[in-house]
C-alpha cells in the first residue's frame, strides 16, 4: 500500500470521532473539531489540527509517521507548532504519533533544542510520542470507532493477533447503522499492512466470522490486490463499487464508467476511505485528490 493511502486512512479516522484523540494523545479533553491544517505554501500542511474547546482552547497537532523519514521531523514540528499559533493564536499541543517500529528514530526524544556551543539552550521545544506498537490493544479497542483500526498494530504478538482482529470486528460491527463499517473495515485492513505482509493480512480477515462475508474483503481477497498491476486496479475498483453500494446504493452505468477510467491504485484507495464522509457517489467522484 501506499503512503498516500495510508495517510488518507489515518485523516478520515481522525475526521470520525475528532473528540477520541485528545484522550489517546493524553490531554486535556473536550468538544473538538477538525480545523484547517493548511499553514504555509512553503511547508505545506500539518497533519492533522483539531481545536479543542476546553479552558483555555486550545489546538491539538497531530503528525502520523509510517516512514522512515523521522529524524529530521522535530524542526518540522516545532515551524508547524509556532506557524498555527501564528495563524489562529491559540496555545497549540504537538503528538508525534508513530504507527511502526520502522518510523522510530532516536532523534523523536519529545524535546527539540538549539544552543550554541558553551551556552544555555535558547529554544526548548516540547512535543508528545505515541509508538502505537507500544500500546496495549485494550486501549484501542475501548476507545471509540477511530482507534478501532489501530488495535492489530499495536502491543500484539502474532499468536494474539486473531483474537485482536476478531474483537476489533465485533466492535466495528456495532457501528453498522451509523455506515461507518465500510470506512473502519477498510482502514483496519490498509493499516494492517504496515506491519504484516499481505498473504498474513488476508488469511487472518478472510477468516474473522464478523467480515468474511464483506464484500470489501471478498473483492480485495479474491482478485488479489497486487500493488501497480492490472489485477491490483481492478481489485481495488471492484471495492470501491462495493463499499459505496453500501452507502449510496447501486451506481448508474456513468458512474461504474467513472470508476472504470481511474487506474491509479493509491486514488482508488483514498475514495474507498472518502465514502464515509462523503453523500453521494457524484461528491465522493468529484473530491479532488489530497
Amino acid at each position: 500500500m501506499s503512503a498516500k493511502a495510508f495517510d488518507a486512512t489515518i485523516k478520515a479516522l481522525v475526521e470520525v470521532a475528532p473528540a477520541a484523540w485528545p484522550a489517546f494523545a493524553g490531554v486535556p479533553a473536550g468538544p473538538t473539531e477538525a480545523i484547517d491544517a493548511d499553514i504555509a505554501t512553503v511547508t505545506g500542511a500539518a497533519d492533522k489540527v483539531l481545536r479543542v474547546h476546553t479552558d483555555p482552547p486550545y489546538l491539538l497537532h497531530l503528525e502520523f509517521v509510517a516512514g522512515h523519514d523521522a529524524a529530521q521531523l522535530p524542526v518540522k514540528l516545532h515551524v508547524r507548532n509556532g506557524l498555527l499559533d501564528d495563524k489562529h493564536n491559540l496555545l497549540v499541543r504537538s503528538v508525534v504519533i508513530l504507527l511502526r517500529p520502522e518510523a522510530n528514530s532516536p532523534q523523536l526524544t519529545g524535546t527539540h533544542t538549539r544552543r550554541f556551543a558553551g551556552e544555555e539552550s535558547y529554544l526548548e521545544f516540547r512535543y508528545r510520542v505515541i509508538r502505537v506498537w507500544k500500546l496495549p490493544p485494550e486501549t484501542l479497542l475501548t476507545g471509540g470507532p477511530a482507534l478501532l483500526p489501530l488495535a492489530p498494530i499495536s502491543a500484539v504478538t502474532e499468536r494474539e493477533l486473531p483474537g485482536i482482529i476478531e474483537q476489533m470486528a465485533d466492535h466495528i460491527n456495532a457501528y453498522n447503522e451509523s455506515g461507518l463499517v465500510p470506512m473502519l473495515e477498510s482502514a483496519a485492513y490498509i493499516l494492517s499492512g504496515l506491519r504484516y505482509p499481505p498473504d498474513m493480512c488476508a488469511r487472518l480477515f478472510q477468516g474473522m466470522t464478523s467480515m468474511k462475508e464483506s464484500s470489501t474483503y471478498q473483492a480485495i481477497l479474491e482478485e488479489g490486490l497486487e500493488k501497480g498491476q492490472e489485477k491490483g486496479v481492478l481489485a481495488m475498483q471492484n471495492v470501491l463499487r462495493s463499499i459505496g453500494q453500501n452507502q449510496f446504493g447501486r451506481p448508474d452505468e456513468r458512474t461504474v464508467q467513472a470508476i472504470r477510467a481511474i487506474h491509479d491504485l493509491t486514488r482508488l484507495e483514498e475514495l474507498c476511505i472518502r465514502v464515509a464522509t462523503a453523500g453521494s457517489w457524484d461528491e465522493l467522484l468529484a473530491a479532488p485528490a489530497p
